[in-house]
């Protein structure tokens, strides 16, 4: 009897939902303000890097070039209820990543000038519905969407009550116009937080309250020099380069230097912060990786050196040391790191770029 209950109970709150989630109106999330983009020219709305550099970067780099790491609608409602259609299109699984980091939807308010989370969007498939907050006041609100961390994005619509208001934003939080970009790795992209908020650089242009430009591709920041290329065409207040778990001793000592030049060419007085490989919780134990790392991380402060002696007083170099604390228990698997990893590297970035932003 007891499970006969349970089961009628179960049937019947799915099919309310179900019932509710049809009776909202949807709104392609295209029309409104699309943040973290650092190009114009994308093949579609929701990538990374300009259509020209489709034959012309590595493969590798391109598809991960389709992952929405970083980029965010602005909205603003009076809705009751939030909700959001969306279609992915790869459909990642990853056994050491959430399905809410990877392919999910991660909604914010903006409360007393603050940005604060409201709920995530957990993903079913390909795809999905959901309604991400409900029972609302009705309140005219600003939001803020990040969108998927590892995957792309076909189509977006946000649903709202149906005689409910849905308007482009209002107010210009995370500032827009000269983003701070970065280039890096996996990490970088955010893998692997639990969802899309609480990537560092998504942490950060909350702190900061800047848009961000992410340029992280997963196991692939190697320092392509067209990506340097298209880096130094953004107006950018900041780059930060995080890229030395993707590169090898011989790529930093080839193209390392060459990246920077290629960035000073168009932008001879913009920051540039460059940023030692963290201290993985495993090579205290495995010592070739210890010697590895080590290795990586003092070729970096050579050439940090090496640029400052040649004039360059922009740029600054921020070590390893506390990146992610020192009780090894920031990371999913030795490498990629948590909600925790990640809000500890965002906090110790956050002063440096404070002061660097202009």
């Amino acid at each position: 009897m007891k499970n006969l209950l349970f089961t009628i109970f179960l049937i019947s709150s799915i099919s309310g939902r179900t019932a509710q989630v049809d009776s909202l109106k949807y709104v392609d999330a295209a029309k409104f303000t699309i943040i973290g983009k650092g190009f114009t020219d994308t093949q579609s709305l929701y990538e990374r890097l300009p259509a020209r550099l489709e034959n012309v970067t590595r493969k590798p780099v391109w598809n991960l070039s389709k992952n929405c790491s970083g980029l965010a609608v602005r909205f603003r409602t009076n809705s009751s209820i939030i909700a959001a259609k969306w279609e992915v299109t790869g459909d990642v699984f990853m056994n050491h990543f959430t399905m809410t980091g990877i392919k999910g939807l991660d909604l914010y308010g903006l409360k007393n000038g603050k940005w604060q989370f409201v709920n995530s969007a957990r993903p079913t498939g390909k795809s999905s519905t959901a309604i991400i907050i409900q029972n609302m006041s009705g309140a005219d609100m600003e939001y803020m969407l990040y969108l998927p961390l590892y995957d792309g994005l076909k189509s977006l619509e946000i649903g709202v009550v149906r005689e409910s208001e849905i308007k482009s934003s209002t107010v210009n939080s995370p500032q827009t116009g000269n983003p701070v970009v970065f280039y890096g790795t996996s990490i970088t992209q955010g893998g692997c937080a639990s969802r899309a908020g609480m990537s560092y650089t998504n942490i950060l242009s909350r702190m900061l309250d800047r848009e961000i430009v992410n340029l992280g591709f997963s196991g692939n920041g190697q320092l392509d020099l067209e990506i340097a290329e298209a880096m130094s065409t953004i107006p950018a207040c900041c780059f930060v380069m995080d890229c030395l778990p993707n590169v090898s001793a011989a790529q930093m000592n080839e193209k390392y230097a060459r990246f920077l030049e290629i960035i000073r060419d168009e932008q001879p007085k913009t920051p540039i912060i460059l940023v030692e490989n963290i201290l993985y919780p495993h090579m205290y134990f495995d010592q070739k990786l210890f010697t590895l790392l080590n290795e990586k991380n003092e070729i970096l402060k050579r050439i940090f050196k090496e640029e400052k002696k040649k004039g360059d007083k922009n740029i600054f170099y921020l070590k390893a040391d506390n990146l992610i604390g020192d009780n090894q228990e920031a990371t999913v698997d030795g490498v990629h790191l948590t909600d925790l990893g990640f809000l500890l590297m965002a906090e110790n970035l956050y002063p440096i770029l404070r002061k660097q932003m202009n």
